[in-house]
């Protein structure tokens, strides 16, 4: 339940209304066409309380003595969009003593209070309005109209017509062949209707919501003009925090279709997609991500309220974390070969890193006591599926999901052996559990865990490493998790990270990762002493690379690396988005290594100013929000001079300033400059 301040709304007299929607109670959720899934009946849920000056308080409630008649939407579903007629709007419900024989009583639903929790997460606000920056007639006869930038939200329309005229707006995230590309939606319809009253009608259809750049519209009365469309960009109210700005603009619009990613996906729940028929809460998707989340924005309270909906989905699994929170996929048919996975690397993960990487983003020890006894259910859960070796293999595993060299039809088909993946994963959630225990002072479970983290490391070298320091299966996303979880002894990281530069320099510096392996990779390479070959890999053009959507026009990250092939058809496989924030976690690296703010201790407390210049990058602005105050970096290097360095520091915030080549320094607060 949420709780709002309405003070400002109450007169005398008033009326209290409530307008219901289907949304994710009622409406349609998943691919396989399931509606209805939480329950049939919409019902509502209200309670006004005044206070007056000296101390009474009103309460009115919902209850039997209400009543409930039509609206002007005819219909509205997050995936399929909405339909408004303005004949029917009408506000003769707002007038004193309103009856009409439309309106009809209500009845009393069943509900479990004790069910009832707080609202944590922030709410869903409008956030900016982008007009139209093209319209024009596309070669099959349809009205077409740009706005330029990937969002997420819906279209408010100023029209005037004839009564009765029915308008259709039609949603897609690109062209294809110069149409609009619906392909991706699969059974998604994205279509807004609207029906005109005959004067002069204002439509937003607040019900839905859609992932989009282009609109058809179909219908128009007249000539469509550019001040008759305006969409209205929409996701849970985030505070920026983050901002990062570069030398080279490929990186700088890199950076932005990640920040645009974060924006359509932060919409009440961290979906992996906003357009198509999901737009679900994929735990693996969070997992890799939050840590560049937290560079961008304020998302505390929206990821804690969602670890709350994990738990309860967990506690509920007997342990297991579902690959999707909400979990709609237990009401769900699913094909056969399809069966609900255990717990999977990555994706179940997320019980543990996602609370971790709020720890150290913010700061803040209580989400870690919140949020223990899930990630603790987590890892028990994964030992009950060990082998006898001490190795999380033979489970169904998600992988290196999208590796780029998988079939467009088999995105699991991924390189890296799923075994060393997983068991790479249950040494660092092992790691993480015996730090997080010591931190609360439950010295039995942080010795528990401690062992278990040993034993797997110690199991993952004996199986998964070569005396050469070769790990099995030999790919890049096996080498990137070993040397940044810390799972080999310094001789064979060593090795490791020179056959990991080795492997991407054999590909030519383009991606062969997926969501395993991409977000670690980079860092990986810089931690071994090859900083050239992960900005060569950062700054990659052809497919596939971070900058190859960039170079084709993407506005946001895209779910494949090649969503949109180089001659401009969208990817045949069924799966495709244009819309993914999981490949967007290269900007944690890119404000850690070129901006340079790493934190030393959780939220940013002690903090290590060590920007890491590279390729031909002159310079580089970062900036990030704490709970202590602003932490600014700014940095320049012309040709063979040293770089000039201008770092401001909050109070209460300790830094260790290290440029390339020199000695660290410490500073305290204020601002400094160093070169």
């Amino acid at each position: 339940y949420c709780s709002y301040d309405v003070t400002s709304l109450i007169q005398a007299r008033s009326v209290l209304g409530i307008a219901l929607g289907n949304g994710w109670f009622r409406g349609r959720l998943g691919w396989s066409g399931g509606k209805a899934l939480y329950g049939k009946e919409l019902a509502a849920l209200a309670q006004l309380e005044i206070e007056f000056a000296d101390g009474y308080v009103q309460t009115v409630g919902t209850d039997e003595s209400w009543t409930a008649g039509p609206s002007a939407v005819l219909f509205n579903d997050l995936y399929d969009g909405q339909a408004i007629d303005a004949r029917r709007i009408s506000d003769a419900w707002l007038e004193l003593g309103f009856s009409d024989e439309s309106w009809t009583g209500v009845h009393e639903a069943e509900l479990n209070f004790s069910t009832l929790t707080p609202y944590i997460g922030p709410p869903v606000r409008r956030q900016e309005e982008l007009p139209p920056i093209k319209i024009w007639t596309s070669p099959a006869g349809k009205t077409l109209v740009d706005f330029g930038q990937n969002l997420v939200g819906w279209l408010r329309v100023r029209v005037q017509g004839p009564a009765g005229t029915a308008i259709t707006l039609r949603h897609a995230e690109v062209l294809e062949n110069d149409e609009l590309g619906t392909r991706p939606l699969r059974s998604a319809k994205a279509t807004d209707r609207f029906i005109l009253s005959g004067g002069s009608d204002v439509f937003e259809p607040t019900f839905t919501f859609h992932g989009f750049r282009y609109v058809e519209v179909d219908g128009w009365p007249g000539e469509l003009t550019d001040d008759a469309l305006t969409a209205i960009v929409v996701h849970s109210e985030l505070q920026r925090t983050g901002e990062f700005e570069c030398s080279n603009e490929l990186l700088n619009q890199l950076h932005r279709n990640v920040v645009w990613g974060l924006r359509g996906n932060f919409l009440d729940v961290p979906t992996d997609c906003p357009q198509r028929d999901e737009r679900l809460g994929w735990t693996g998707d969070i997992a890799v991500f939050t840590p560049a989340a937290t560079c961008l924005f304020d998302v505390d309270d929206f990821l804690r309220d969602w670890l709350q909906d994990l738990a309860a989905e967990q506690q509920a699994a007997d342990g297991r974390v579902p690959p999707v929170v909400p979990d709609i996929l237990k009401y769900v048919e699913r094909p056969k070969n399809w069966p609900i996975p255990d717990a999977t690397a990555i994706w179940s993960d997320a019980a543990i890193w996602v609370p971790w990487s709020l720890w150290w983003a913010y700061g803040d020890q209580q989400v870690l006591a919140d949020q223990f006894d899930s990630m603790a259910a987590h890892i028990r859960r994964i030992e009950s599926r060990l082998s006898p070796e001490g190795l999380w293999e033979g489970d169904f595993q998600f992988g290196d999901w999208l590796d780029p060299t998988a079939p467009p039809e088999e995105p699991g088909l991924s390189r890296a052996d799923n075994g060393v993946v997983a068991t790479a994963c249950l040494y660092r959630d092992a790691h993480i559990l015996r730090d997080a225990a010591t931190l609360l002072g439950r010295h039995e479970d942080a010795q528990y865990f401690g062992t278990l983290a040993e034993r797997t490391r110690a199991a993952f070298n004996d199986h998964y490493v070569r005396p050469e320091g070769v790990i099995h299966s030999d790919a890049e996303t096996t080498y990137a998790l070993a040397i940044v979880f810390g799972l080999l002894d310094p001789e064979d990281e060593q090795v490791a990270g020179k056959r990991l530069d080795e492997l991407v320099a054999k590909s030519g510096y383009h991606i062969q990762t997926g969501f395993a392996g991409t977000p670690f990779i980079n860092h990986a390479l810089t931690k071994t002493g090859h900083l050239d070959t992960a900005y060569r890999l950062l700054l990659q053009t052809e497919c596939p690379s971070w900058l190859y959507p960039v170079t084709m026009g993407a506005t946001t990250i895209w779910e494949r690396w090649d969503s949109m092939l180089p001659d401009g058809t969208i990817n045949p496989g069924q799966m495709t988005s244009f819309n993914h924030y999981a490949f967007g976690a290269v900007a944690y690296w890119m404000h850690q290594v070129i901006g340079g703010i790493e934190p030393l201790e959780p939220g940013y407390s002690k903090v290590l100013i060590a920007p890491q210049p590279g390729a031909d990058i002159r310079w580089a602005r970062s900036s990030l929000k704490t709970r202590h105050g602003n932490i600014a970096v700014s940095w320049s290097q012309d040709d063979g001079e040293p770089v000039k360095l201008d770092v401001v520091i909050p109070d209460g915030v300790t830094a260790v300033v290290q440029l390339p080549g020199s000695e660290k320094r410490e500073f305290g607060s204020g601002p400094h400059h160093v070169s």
